[in-house]
């Protein structure tokens, strides 16, 4: 398929048409993009190629133009030394290449036709891509929700969720038991007659200390 007809066929795709008839969105879309991007590479190069031959009909327009200002210098010179026929033969060249130059600037103008052309068409596929790739990102984000709603519901409405929620409850009654653990281990029962001496002897033993230094506080003081 030449370029033209690819890109004819790209401006007159409808994407939305397209998507609507395929099975499979997503792959059809990529396939869209995929043939933009590649057609979009070939008219580049076309252009690229384009604008060189315009610059090289240029160059040798600019050649022919100059030997035609040379003929007619030398025709002007035969006439002044009396040789008509001279100035003729090079008036003669001159016609020739003024018409080699006529052809190169209808050949030049060609080229930059076709390079409007193919500036248009360039702006009018990047157009299309752009929508291409919208489209693209649009559905992508369709697709993702889609399967995450799915996702929900079949936890939601499935035996995921119950069987989740057992395993909840039997992990809070592990908590649950070893936090009584923890409790009892902190527990202490009530004293014993012989603990609660012990505890009155010590505090006589504290209170008579404390009693000692501040006397010897006191007596160094006077």
């Amino acid at each position: 398929m030449s370029i033209f007809s690819r890109t004819r066929d790209i401006f007159a795709a409808n994407i939305t048409e397209m998507l609507d008839r395929s099975e499979d969105p997503a792959k059809m879309i990529r396939m869209v993009i995929l043939e933009m991007e590649e057609t979009l590479v070939d008219v580049r190069a076309s252009a690229a190629r384009c604008i060189a031959d315009g610059k090289e009909m240029r160059r040798a327009l600019t050649k022919v133009e100059d030997h035609q200002k040379g003929w007619t210098e030398k025709a002007e010179l035969a006439l002044s030394k009396g040789r008509e026929d001279l100035a003729k033969a090079a008036l003669i060249e001159r016609q020739k290449l003024a018409d080699m130059a006529d052809g190169l600037r209808d050949e030049i103008k060609g080229v930059d036709d076709t390079l409007k052309t193919y500036e248009t068409d360039i702006a009018k596929l990047q157009g299309k891509l752009r929508e291409a790739r919208a489209r693209q990102n649009a559905i992508a984000t369709r697709f993702e929700s889609a399967v995450t709603r799915a996702r929900a519901r079949e936890l939601l409405n499935g035996g995921r969720a119950e069987d989740a929620f057992s395993k909840f409850e039997i992990l809070e009654r592990r908590a649950d038991f070893a936090e009584g653990r923890a409790d009892a281990l902190g527990m202490t029962g009530p004293k014993s007659l012989e603990e609660e001496i012990a505890e009155l002897k010590a505090s006589e033993a504290v209170d008579a200390e404390l009693e000692a230094m501040k006397a010897a506080m006191k007596a160094k003081g006077k």
